[in-house]
């Protein structure tokens, strides 16, 4: 199947006469009264959703007025306002719009989860936004909150949105102690998580749909997966779960809280913590963008994403501004996603993300790549057979006519010889249909394969859908994983953030043929003005998959590091592998609040890298600015009016305050 996409230019602006017309016409075929006027020079058709049905009030589905205003705002010519007046909209999966979708990073070919029910859905139209005007939107059930779809110049904003029983359970240890010689625990949980307790084992449940009369999901104690958080500490980490061990009876207090009294004597030790539950199926995107361009997501605030985050796939130009990701302080959750909070996979053009609050994720709060396509076959002289990898990533297309691809040595991470072509056909998976394979396509090359290729050793990257990338003035908070992911060869600027305890690595670069297969080399990233508290070493990790390693033929180029503060504990800053040209500039390192005794460990460690420069840091007394080189030559590290010393410790003295 030969698969064409590029983003259409803008309809003209329609007259405000033309408007009138139309409006005038589609009243006297019976269409709801939307409101035609013009809004400023943009002259937008405003299409209010309560007059089709929708109640502000929240006392019924407004998802079938929702889906007849979206359809009807699709007809009109010109650009369209679509209008949510102040107040709360139930939204049930069962009147939303169904699309037969396959998403990156969820639940790959899997034919269990193929149809996604998308509860505001732009598709094939432009020039749109939809305004909330300030209202709650509630999501009930698995769905999808809001896609774009083959759409261009669309505008989310003005609405706060959240999940009703989400599949995430945030059991809270209220009280923890020993009674009668045995341990109990009394767990709270929030208002909206349903359960029942029997045989000693509890039950969460789902809302109950209002069309079958069942839940919409179930699962029993710990489920498959928990994070464990630390209000006070204001921390969360992936952890074992002992909610659930050693159980001898179980019982229901009423009021969402829950007894549990065990076999061990011991009294817990973690009154207070909270256990965040959940399953591990990625079934839907919280939100989606597909084959779009010019979309923007901006003053929203996203109390939950069920399942997962948003996903950018496969399109161009992508703004996410004054989004706040994080839990209601209302509702006794300390999560607010499934997983990664914005995923941005196969996107050209430009990704900023700026001014958002990122609090309380299940995994990376952005992450942003491309995908590596293992070559298979070579049905002829210039033509590959590929196949996605991983198992989370599969059924729509990697690849359009026109786009260049690099070919790559999976082992060395680095281009074989020869290998940037273009493509000129493609067939392989559509994204809308399971008609064939979903793993693999065939894509035709305007030039021979090169020699260099192998079966089961090379990849394959679209470097079309790669994009410059921008994140500034964003807060992450609570984060049991890494802050920032981002591989693409095209500029990153990270500037002006705050990353505040970070379980991993609070930026991480890269480039993986192995395991999830997200492309692919950075050729210029700049990290300014940043400040990094209390971060899990290393803070900044440079890691790409090679598994040869030549310093004179490193994987990424061109990362600076300047004009940051560092407020650490007794880690590693920087960690690099496989970098030509990394500088670490006029940055502040500080020790963590409290700490009294000088630290052990190396500031930087530095692998299989090469021109790298150390330059007028400035270091809190107690650290250890000492830098590691590993397969590389030492005097690939220049030091300049700085006090790290090249594979020597130099533990600098701790001052009297």
């Amino acid at each position: 199947m030969q698969r064409h996409w590029t983003p259409s230019r803008s309809r003209p602006l329609v007259g405000l006469l033309v408007l009138a017309v139309l409006s005038a016409c589609l009243g006297l075929l019976g269409a709801p009264a939307a409101t035609a006027q013009a809004v400023g020079a943009a002259r937008s058709t405003v299409v209010d959703v309560t007059d089709f049905g929708a109640d502000p009030g929240g006392h019924s589905d407004s998802a079938p007025a929702v889906k007849a205003a979206l359809r009807h705002a699709k007809t009109m010519k010109g650009p369209v306002r679509v209008v949510f007046p102040r107040g709360t909209y139930q939204v049930y999966p069962e009147s939303a719009e169904v699309r037969e979708l396959y998403v990156s990073n969820t639940v790959g070919a899997d034919q269990r989860y193929r149809d996604k029910s998308i509860g505001l859905l732009i598709e094939d139209m432009r020039d749109v936004v939809v305004d909330g005007r300030g209202s709650t939107l509630l999501f009930h059930g698995l769905q999808t909150a809001f896609a774009s779809i083959r759409s261009h110049n669309v505008t989310f904003t003005g609405f706060t949105f959240d999940y009703v029983a989400p599949k995430v359970i945030d059991a809270t240890v209220r009280t923890a102690g020993v009674e009668n010689g045995h341990a109990y625990r009394i767990l709270s949980v929030p208002a909206d998580s349903p359960y029942t307790v029997a045989d000693n084992k509890v039950t969460w449940l789902g809302e109950t749909s209002p069309v079958t009369g069942q839940p919409y999901w179930s699962g029993v104690n710990g489920l498959e997966y928990t994070q464990i958080t630390d209000p006070v500490a204001q921390r969360s980490w992936r952890g074992d779960n002992p909610l659930f061990s050693d159980v001898t009876s179980m019982s229901d207090l009423g009021g969402q809280r829950i007894r549990i009294d065990y076999a061990t004597s011991s009294k817990p030790s973690d009154q207070g913590l909270v256990y965040q539950m959940r399953q591990i199926e990625r079934e839907q995107p919280g939100a989606f963008i597909w084959e779009s361009s010019n979309v923007t997501v901006r003053n929203l605030v996203a109390r939950e994403l069920q399942t997962f985050g948003l996903v950018g796939q496969f399109s161009e130009n992508i703004t996410i501004d004054r989004v706040d990701f994080s839990p209601d302080p209302d509702s006794g959750r300390a999560t607010a996603g499934f997983a990664d909070f914005i995923q941005m996979s196969g996107i050209k053009g430009k990704v900023s993300i700026t001014n958002c609050v990122f609090d309380g994720p299940h995994d990376d709060p952005i992450n942003i790549h491309g995908t590596y396509l293992q070559v298979a076959a070579q049905p002829s002289a210039n033509s590959l057979t590929v196949s996605y990898k991983h198992p989370q990533t599969a059924g729509f297309p990697q690849f359009y006519v026109g786009d260049t691809v690099e070919l790559v040595d999976s082992a060395t991470m680095r281009p074989v010889p020869g290998g940037t072509a273009k493509v000129t056909a493609v067939d392989g998976p559509s994204g809308q249909d399971h008609d064939t394979s979903l793993t693999d396509m065939t894509i035709t090359l305007d030039r021979p394969v090169p020699d260099g290729v192998k079966i089961g050793g090379t990849v394959v990257e679209n470097t079309t859908y790669t994009p410059s990338v921008r994140i500034a003035g964003n807060i992450f908070r609570n984060v049991p994983t890494r802050g920032i992911l981002v591989t693409t060869r095209k500029p990153v600027v990270i500037e002006n953030n705050r990353f505040e305890r970070t379980t991993m690595a609070a930026i991480y670069i890269s480039a993986d043929a192995y395991q999830w297969y997200e492309s692919g080399a950075v050729s210029d990233v700049l990290i300014r003005r940043n400040t990094f508290v209390s971060s899990t070493g290393p803070v900044i990790f440079v890691e790409p998959t090679n598994q040869v390693l030549n310093a004179a033929e490193p994987v990424h180029r061109g990362i600076r590091i300047e004009r940051n503060t560092f407020e650490v504990g007794d880690v590693t800053v920087v960690d690099a592998k496989s970098v030509g040209g990394l500088s670490f500039t006029d940055n502040v390192i500080r020790r963590a609040a409290g700490a009294t005794t000088p630290y052990s460990s190396r500031l930087y460690v530095f692998r299989g890298s090469d021109d790298v420069l150390i330059e007028g840091n400035r270091y809190a007394g107690g650290l250890n600015a000492r830098a590691d080189t590993v397969s590389m030559d030492a005097s690939s590290v220049t030091v300049r009016a700085d006090a790290a010393r090249v594979n020597a410790d130099n533990v600098l003295p701790v001052r009297d305050r």
